[in-house]
């Protein structure tokens, strides 16, 4: 399958818009296309998923390894795969847009903010491509989609101050409707607040997806393709785990969802839409947006079935909002404290900034659900809320890298119970070892 990496100058300058409007563009040329993101979000890819419909591939090399990140896209299906970059193209330490785009060996089409020049779009995209030969990554910065840019004398302006080597792919008008508004954690999610189709349909029709198909091209393949998933149960068969799956818990990579179908019988409920718990073998929390819904959270049964489970043995894993879900409370950004699940020894309160933002590595002190005695797992933390932990608190990892709970370790566990504020991706072997425990 061929693809191509849109790239931006910077973040914020329309990588979003401008990846949502080249898919519904290559839909509307009869072609079936697979959307991706680099790096470790969640939210873009939900609105890619509701544009393309189908799951965005996450491309992360720090979380997967080069080997798992080609493995990741040689499961998309579809005619071509379109790559969301994140940030600037070179920015980034442990990954980058430019890492991504070097690891498959896939061009990067540069998404310029065009809105107030011409000739120095231009300037700019050539100043992007040479830049690549100060890096260590093998990288070729092939076209240009000028974003918010208008047509006649601003587009041909734009157009032929290009140099033959970089492909003008088209512009994305400044249209006011093609905005995603946004809040703590980046957007809005593709179902919350999805960008109406009638302007996407404008901004596609202005994109040159024949151009975009000259510049893709075939990446290089895993040395290790994807095949039958270790363990794989039939179906029906395998361990019965529960998944929390609503808008309080959205932060799930499709991969997982799909490594976890392959080994066990995943059973979804929705916490916050009143679900009580589903019998089963063990339960995962994945992040989101729990203080956001902590009311509804608190009043429903689901919490307290999950600390009666998680007090006769069953095994919880928590991630981000699945950890302050298992805290004893979790006090909102309006001062509202509301009780939580109570198996975790802490009170997590949201805060005004950010707390952590970071590619993260844990080294496992003990056994715990997820990895074995000095094992290490690399993940991604992002969220705006600090846990106030008891001095009897047993941790289950030290950071390496990041900030975990307290700046120095992360992975609360109580019982059978572990919760992190690091997410994982199933290339780390973080769920396998957690369905080989249930």
């Amino acid at each position: 399958m061929k693809g191509v990496v849109l790239g931006g100058t910077a973040s914020g300058v329309g990588k979003t818009v401008a990846t949502l409007a080249t898919l519904r563009a290559f839909e509307a040329a009869g072609r079936t296309v697979q959307p991706a993101k680099a790096g470790p979000d969640f939210i873009d890819p939900s609105h890619h998923a509701r544009v393309a419909d189908r799951p965005s591939r996450t491309l992360d090399p720090w979380l997967q390894g080069v080997d798992g990140l080609r493995r990741n896209y040689a499961r998309g299906d579809g005619d071509v795969c379109v790559v969301e970059g994140m940030m600037g193209v070179y920015d980034g330490s442990a990954a980058s847009t430019a890492g991504v785009a070097a690891a498959l060996d896939l061009p990067v089409v540069l998404v310029v903010d065009a809105s107030a020049g011409m000739e120095s779009v231009a300037a700019t995209a050539l100043g992007f491509r040479a830049y690549a030969d100060r890096t260590e990554h093998d990288l070729n910065v092939a076209g240009v989609i000028a974003q918010r840019a208008h047509g006649g004398r601003h587009e041909s302006g734009i157009r032929e101050a290009l140099p033959e080597e970089l492909t003008y792919c088209g512009r994305i008008p400044p249209i006011e409707d093609l905005e995603i508004p946004d809040r703590h954690l980046g957007l809005h999610g593709g179902d919350e607040a999805p960008l109406p189709d009638d302007a996407l349909d404008d901004a596609a029709e202005t994109l040159r997806t024949d151009r975009l198909l000259d510049v893709a091209r075939e990446p290089t393949p895993p040395a290790t393709p994807p095949g039958e998933a270790r363990g794989a149960a039939a179906a029906g068969e395998g361990p019965r785990i529960v998944v929390a799956d609503d808008a309080a818990f959205r932060f799930v990579y499709p991969a997982t969802r799909e490594r976890l179908r392959e080994r066990a019988t995943v059973v979804p409920f929705a916490p916050a839409a009143g679900d009580d718990l589903p019998d089963c073998d063990g339960v995962y929390l994945p992040g989101g947006y729990p203080e956001l819904h902590a009311e509804a959270l608190a009043a429903g049964p689901a919490l307290g079935s999950v600390a009666d489970a998680a007090a006769e043995g069953t095994p919880v894993l928590g991630e981000c909002g699945g950890l302050m879900a298992l805290a004893e409370t979790l006090t909102t950004v309006d001062g509202d404290t509301h009780e939580m699940a109570g198996v975790l020894p802490a009170t997590v309160e949201r805060r005004d900034r950010y707390q952590a933002l970071d590619h993260v590595e844990l080294r496992a002190r003990r056994e715990t659900l997820t990895a074995g005695t000095g094992d290490r797992l690399r993940g991604h933390e992002f969220h705006y809320s600090a846990a106030d932990v008891a001095g009897d608190a047993r941790f289950a990892f030290d950071v390496v890298r990041g900030t975990g709970i307290d700046g120095d370790r992360d992975g609360l566990t109580e019982h059978r119970t572990l919760g992190t504020y690091c997410h994982v991706h199933p290339e780390s072997g973080a769920f396998d070892a957690f369905l080989d425990r249930l």
